[in-house]
């Protein structure tokens, strides 16, 4: 598979929708992700994240214009142990939850499926990320529509172990933008990371649509120590 550039494959979307990066650094010392949301319609636009505890949720920046807080106000991150769970959606719950009685990540979203968000059946896209006492694995999930029918869910998870340095993998909801958002097609991308948080968390929200993007959470794990830094980037400051 071939390497592609990030910046290169948010530049050329002006509505990816929203995406997870998973991957490790090239100096082999962080477990890498990113993920961010984008919006056209004001209600989603009117978000910011924030951290809460371990994690980040979404929330209104604007309470007096929420219109629909259900598919739009959830925790994206939640950390589970050693664990760190990464979704689009209110799934980041059910992972945590289940994996909490011992169910695996695969187990879990078994019990979900797409958003019920017609004509578009939004893709449910998660992450997890398994880092501990100096070795790191993680995997990516979509549950999707059939081609848009709404009677059939699509179910695909893709296992990372041993990640190569340097690289990571990028899966979004949408292909670009259009009425109903084509689902994302395909495996994840394989795409480049950095050494640097300050830098990754600048190239990403700098290549992404200057109108449809709302915020950006980008965190690096310590593969050795678990110790992790984060950065969150809001459009509304």
């Amino acid at each position: 598979m071939k390497m592609l550039s990030l910046e290169d494959e948010l530049k050329g979307n002006s509505y990816p929708g929203r995406g997870i990066v998973i991957g490790k650094s090239p100096n082999g010392t962080y477990a890498v992700t990113a993920y961010f949301i984008m919006g056209r319609s004001e209600n989603s636009r009117n978000r910011v994240f924030i951290e809460d505890g371990k994690g980040i949720r979404t929330q209104a920046f604007d309470p007096s214009k929420l219109s629909d807080p259900s598919l739009i106000i959830y925790a994206p991150v939640k950390v589970l142990g050693n664990k760190t769970i990464v979704t689009n959606g209110d799934q980041t719950d059910t992972i945590y939850e289940l994996m909490d009685k011992q169910q695996t990540f695969e187990q879990a979203l078994r019990t979900r499926e797409f958003e019920p968000d017609a004509p578009n059946y939004t893709p449910r896209i998660s992450g997890i990320m398994h880092v501990e006492n100096g070795t790191y694995n993680y995997a990516m999930s979509i549950l999707k529509s059939n081609n848009g029918n709404p009677n059939a869910c699509n179910r695909y998870t893709f296992a990372y172990e041993n990640p190569v340095n340097g690289e990571g993998h990028f899966i979004h909801t949408y292909m670009q933008d259009g009425d109903p958002l084509p689902s994302f097609e395909g495996e994840p991308k394989l795409v480049g990371v950095e050494d640097d948080i300050e830098t990754f968390t600048g190239r990403i929200w700098d290549s992404l649509n200057e109108d449809n993007k709302v915020s950006l959470f980008v965190r690096y794990i310590n593969i050795e120590t678990g110790e992790y830094e984060t950065r969150i980037v809001n459009k509304n400051q």
